[in-house]
């Protein structure tokens, strides 16, 4: 590059932030020359001339590049170079030398420095040097900075490491800062609500209130109400005026949850509700206002329901403008462990237990089940296990039946109503052969323990008549009697 190419390079870059610069050079002159080429950048600069006097400025400021000549009168550059380089936070190091050689700028890198420079050098160039270092280090920062939060173990509650976690950790922070309405989706028990919160708490609303509706809760002739609030008299029971939630939620969030639980006429009214943000109470005639921001959430695919034509097209669209997808548990590998750790610690104080973690073959289990409750699943299955067990460490065998029939662990004798273990010894046995009534008998009590004790549902679900289950059920419970 000419010095020309460089000026011009000079000349079109933006202007470079400001970078403290510690210029070690034991000729005064030298660096009186290279202070003359820097004075119109904004880089302010500290001169010494010795590596005893660079290893005391080092220690006593903070740097954000050193130019470093090799030949001093104490030592060697190179060897100050490599305890730059082994610092914390080490400022970018660009070498300067008049004995240049291939050998000379070969040492230079390998020990750290980002570029080197041959007296002597051109203002030009001197200046571009110095900018690309410095946004080279810039450039370094920030992409620690984003490894270190992709890392993040827990955030506004939520318990993770998973990448897919980190991902809609960072949505979730980005989305905070706007007022652009957020649609949260996944299935039952990702924990959609939990984003709501976190997305209010890292606003601007967060000193105002967070209000949450569950619309598949409320019943469809009471949800009116519910969202815009009534005034006296506007129906059978209505005694009194009372607000809603779009007036509690004033200055604040209003969480919509499973909004696709709406009925259609009133999701025209909520419609107008986010365009204009103004309402009626029901059985009232006056037009109120209120600054709300929107976050809404449902367990089903949204742009599904509005092809079936149970859910408002240009509803979707006013609410659908950030999206945010919670991941299910099955495919956060080892957050389940994480987070039934956390419940562990929880339920063992509130139940007087001395559980500690979790041993292997536990740990194997948690993994193994595919949990399709999510999160809620995980909690009940810890609070199960804390209440019926206690030790200083949880086993595979005290885990609900339901977890231990998905991992194919063998469940305890007292969860199993009679199952019993296949018979030891024997050419079945050598062969790793099961017999078939021990593995009827667990496909059903898996099925049983999947539908919560429901035995007809599970029948339904195993294609046999209930009566066919229940006259196995009495059976085994016979067996085991005897």
């Amino acid at each position: 590059m000419t010095p020309g190419d460089q000026a011009a390079l000079v000349r079109t870059q933006p202007r470079n932030p400001p970078g403290e610069v510690l210029l070690v050079e034991d000729t005064r002159s030298l660096a009186e020359v290279y202070r003359q080429y820097l004075r119109a950048e904004p880089w302010p600069i500290r001169h010494v001339e010795t590596l005893a006097e660079a290893d005391e400025a080092l220690a006593s400021q903070k740097f954000d590049l050193v130019m470093l000549d090799l030949r001093l009168p104490d030592g060697d550059g190179l060897e100050l170079l490599r305890r730059i380089k082994a610092r914390a936070e080490a400022p970018a190091v660009i070498v300067i030398t008049a004995h240049g050689s291939v050998a000379t700028a070969v040492d230079a890198m390998r020990a750290g420095a980002v570029d080197f420079l041959l007296k002597p050098f051109s203002a030009e160039r001197l200046i571009v040097t110095i900018a690309n270092a410095l946004e080279r280090r810039r450039l370094t920062q920030e992409v620690a900075a984003l490894r270190a939060a992709g890392e993040r173990a827990s955030f506004c509650g939520f318990i993770g490491a998973a990448p897919t976690m980190q991902a809609v950790y960072r949505m979730i922070e980005n989305a905070a800062a706007s007022r652009a309405t957020v649609f949260a989706t996944g299935e039952s028990g990702t924990g959609k609500e939990l984003c709501a919160e976190a997305i209010h708490r890292l606003s601007l609303r967060a000193a105002g209130p967070f209000v949450a509706i569950n619309c598949a809760a409320i019943p469809r002739d009471l949800m009116e109400s519910e969202i815009f609030g009534h005034v006296r008299g506007a129906f059978t029971g209505a005694i009194a005026d009372r607000i809603g939630a779009a007036s509690q939620a004033d200055g604040g969030t209003l969480f919509l949850d499973e909004i696709c639980e709406l009925d259609l006429a009133l999701q025209g009214k909520l419609l107008r509700f986010v365009q204009t943000g103004t309402f009626q109470r029901v059985g009232s005639t006056r037009t109120e206002r209120v600054d709300v921001r929107f976050v809404c959430a449902t367990n089903r695919d949204p742009l599904s329901e509005v092809r079936a034509g149970r859910f408002r097209e240009d509803l979707y669209y006013r609410l659908h403008v950030v999206p945010i997808h919670l991941p299910p548990l099955r495919d956060r590998g080892d957050d389940v462990v994480a987070i039934a750790e956390s419940f562990l610690q929880q339920f063992s104080r509130e139940e007087g237990r001395a559980f500690r973690g979790f041993q292997p073959d536990a740990e194997a289990a948690l993994r193994a089940h595919p949990w399709p409750g999510n999160v809620r699943e995980l909690e009940n299955a810890i609070r199960t296990t804390v209440v019926l067990n206690d030790g200083e460490s949880v086993a595979a065998r005290m885990l609900p039946a339901s977890v231990l029939a998905r991992a194919r662990v063998e469940p305890p004798e007292a969860q199993t109503a009679g199952m019993r273990a296949p018979p030891r010894g024997g050419a079945g046995a050598a062969a790793g052969i099961r017999p078939l009534d021990v593995i009827e008998r667990e496909a059903i009590h898996a099925a049983i323990a999947e539908c919560e004790g429901n035995v007809p549902k599970a029948a339904a679900h195993l294609g046999v008549s209930p009566s066919t289950l229940y006259r196995k059920l009495r059976r085994w419970e016979g067996d085991a009697a005897d």
